[in-house]
């Protein structure tokens, strides 16, 4: 049956369709949003609001600050590095209407993956948060960098309250390690600057990258996936459209504790939410559950984004179960599995149904996603408007409806291709457009799909990709390490957790502790192993290539017997 048939299997309301060139770019949609929404707050942290029309004018100083001082062409590549604060919006939409390239940047990198992420994107300029600019003087040097940028948390507040805050971060939580960077320049002083200067706004064409987005796809190398004007614009029309009906332009207030530089987070909060003119509450730090739900206690919201783990968490939580849901619309999940019994809880306590819906990097990210009035638990939904799913054998054959899978996604919102890797691109993308995931999914007979397994061996801790790759490359340089190997393992907290293999060299004294030290020091921390295990041998090809799905396999048959 061909791929397409259930689009006229949509629930009412939803239309198949949608027009991904009615904007020329992403900046029209900013222009047209900002004068809409002028006086409607735009987006909240750490008490402060700023409005959308604010928020334009405050873009532009940014961006006339760029084009005049920090030697960069168009095209150029800009490394953001910042969690969520006001800065965040500010930066990537002043670095877009310059003219420039956004590469979304983890904040939590250590050094060896800023390296590898600035070189391979050949970025330019960085703007980083002071907490981390100690990794990037170490970094800097060893890369292609003519410009940094430094804010500190505090930085966009009213000014005592700002040299207070920094104050407390600094000396008092001590969270800025000692850093010099010769030629930095402050972002407080760089958005003055910016004040007296004019720029030019840019133009771009649909087909030009917006966003450098990376991700490991489907081996562990980090790859940059080129996102587009056109594949942004699409995907924020496609949330927006499957968003409820009952949710009103400039009125909504959205929660958002998922950190802008994931392109989950970045697509619904900064380009959805901005056709909806909607309010974005940002919360810096989510993993303190006590202050994400004080800080929640102050808004009347009617949207909340997240993934299992932090849903199950909040629920955890006697304050948050007493905090007034009554304007709740939506709860959308994506990021990893969503577990039933965490779903059932959340719709308690809260009475909202949670939305599960699937993506990835390399599709702008989202793919698909429950209808809020026609949700099917344990599904990832039905594809977005304009959106063609398939699943396929091992021979590339379509199979039909019902029968397990590789899933192949066709859409507006497909990337261009992996920045400078025509190869990579090549193994995952087709000539007449279908992307193949490396999930193994089964297509309904009313449309809507399900994820069974993955082809792929990405491990998804917390919503974030680890790739086993990546692991067993720095496990390999642990003096004493033979073989190794790094696999997920089902957990209840994050999803999966981190798993290792090591058989070590004749001799050898290496403890488990002294590989999840070696581990952290060269990792973020999400990557770091929850178990080490020692073993004398590993399975193996009869190439000699180790065999990571019988180690899972091994692991979930333990798991059964337990």
């Amino acid at each position: 049956m061909h791929a397409s048939f259930w689009t006229d299997k949509y629930p009412e309301g939803i239309p198949t369709e949608i027009n991904p060139d009615q904007y020329p770019n992403v900046l029209a949609v900013l222009k047209d949003s900002c004068e809409r929404f002028a006086d409607r707050p735009a987006f909240t942290n750490l008490g402060k609001t700023i409005t959308w029309g604010e928020m334009y004018h405050l873009s532009g100083e940014f961006a006339a600050y760029l084009q005049t001082h920090a030697g960069l062409q168009p095209g150029d590549r800009i490394a953001v590095q910042l969690p969520n604060v006001l800065q965040y919006p500010i930066v990537v939409f002043g670095a877009m209407r310059a003219g420039y390239v956004v590469v979304n940047t983890n904040p939590l990198y250590t050094a060896r993956e800023m390296e590898h992420q600035f070189n391979d994107s050949g970025a330019k300029a960085l703007v980083c948060l002071a907490n981390m600019a100690h990794l990037a003087e170490e970094v800097v040097p060893k890369t292609g960098v003519k410009h940094v940028i430094v804010t500190e948390v505090g930085d966009m507040l009213p000014p005592l309250k700002r040299v207070l805050v920094n104050a407390v971060v600094k000396h008092v939580k001590k969270m800025v390690p000692a850093w010099s960077i010769p030629g930095s320049v402050p972002f407080t002083k760089a958005m003055k600057v910016g004040a007296k200067a004019d720029f030019r706004e840019a133009n771009p064409s649909a087909e030009d990258t917006a966003v450098l987005q990376y991700t490991g796809g489907t081996t562990g190398v980090a790859k940059g996936a080129m996102l587009t004007h056109r594949n942004l614009l699409a995907n924020m029309l496609q949330c927006k459209v499957m968003m409820p009906e009952n949710m009103k332009e400039g009125e909504e207030v959205i929660i958002c504790p998922l950190p802008l530089y994931h392109i989950y987070a970045f697509t619904f909060h900064c380009m959805s939410v901005m056709l909806l003119g909607g309010q974005n509450v940002l919360i810096t730090n989510p993993r303190d559950i006590p202050a994400t739900v004080k800080e929640m206690k102050q808004y009347r919201f009617s949207a909340f984004v997240g993934l299992n783990t932090l849903f199950a968490a909040l629920c955890n939580n006697e304050q948050f179960r007493q905090l007034d849901f009554s304007g709740m619309k939506l709860t959308l999940s994506g990021g990893m599995a969503l577990q039933q019994a965490t779903a059932e809880r959340w719709h308690k306590v809260t009475g909202c149904e949670v939305s599960e819906g699937y993506g990835m990097t390399e599709t702008s990210p989202v793919v698909s996603v429950n209808p809020t009035h026609a949700t099917q638990l344990g599904t990832i939904g039905i594809p977005v408007p304009s959106t063609l799913c398939k699943v396929i054998d091992d021979d590339g054959q379509e199979l039909p409806v019902g029968e397990r899978g590789e899933l192949c996604v066709k859409g507006p919102q497909v990337m261009k291709g992996y920045w400078q890797r025509q190869e990579a691109t090549d193994e995952v993308l087709s000539a007449d457009g279908w992307l193949q995931t490396g999930d193994i999914a089964i297509i309904q007979e009313d449309g809507y799909m399900r994820i069974v397994d993955r082809k792929k061996d990405m491990i998804v801790v917390s919503g974030f990709n680890v790739y086993p790759n990546e692991l067993e490359d720095v496990m390999a340089a642990i003096p004493g390490v033979l073989q190794c190997a790094a696999i997920g393992v089902p957990s209840d907290k994050s999803g999966e957790a981190i798993k290792v293999f090591v058989v070590r060299e004749p001799g050898a004294q290496l403890t488990a502790e002294q590989v999840k030290t070696h581990m952290r020091d060269k990792l973020t921390a999400y990557k770091v192993p929850k178990d080490v295990e020692f073993r004398d041998s590993l399975p193996t090809t009869n190439v000699g290539k180790i065999l990571r799905r019988e180690l899972r396999d091994e692991e979930l048959k333990k798991l059964g017997a337990a």
